[in-house]
């Protein structure tokens, strides 16, 4: 199955980590935004955006971790009105606290996954096959 990572450059690291667990057993990453530097442009930011927004539409299932930035909400956004399944993941409860969540995060097509990047790892393949 296809499948994109939205996160924050925060995050590099982790989404590299998940993206080569999830290759591992036969997925395929449909874009890897960790390769890229920072747009210091608006053309590379145009780029960017259609290589993020195309990725998004080719993929079967999305994976968001937080703490995301805003092109990763918008991300969701698209994978939502492409009604494709979204994991979403936070390491701590934080992601229930509705005075600084989305309301987005608890629609039925969002699996909130709480815990451990390898508990996250697990969910996704447990209910995602090649």
């Amino acid at each position: 199955m296809n499948f994109y990572i939205a996160s924050s450059f925060m995050n590099v690291h982790t989404v590299r980590l998940v993206s080569e667990k999830l290759k591992e057993v036969g997925h395929k990453h449909t874009y890897d935004w960790t390769q890229n530097n920072r747009a210091t442009t608006l053309e590379e930011l145009r780029i960017i955006g259609e290589e993020e927004k195309n990725a998004v539409m080719e993929s079967d299932f999305i994976v968001v971790l937080l703490p995301a930035g805003k092109g990763s909400h918008i991300e969701l956004g698209i994978a939502l009105g492409q009604r494709k399944k979204i994991y979403l993941y936070s390491p701590d409860e934080e992601i229930n606290n509705v005075e600084i969540i989305s309301t987005f995060y608890h629609l039925p097509e969002v699996e909130k996954v709480i815990g451990t990047i390898d508990e996250l790892v697990e969910t996704v393949i447990s209910q995602s096959t090649v």
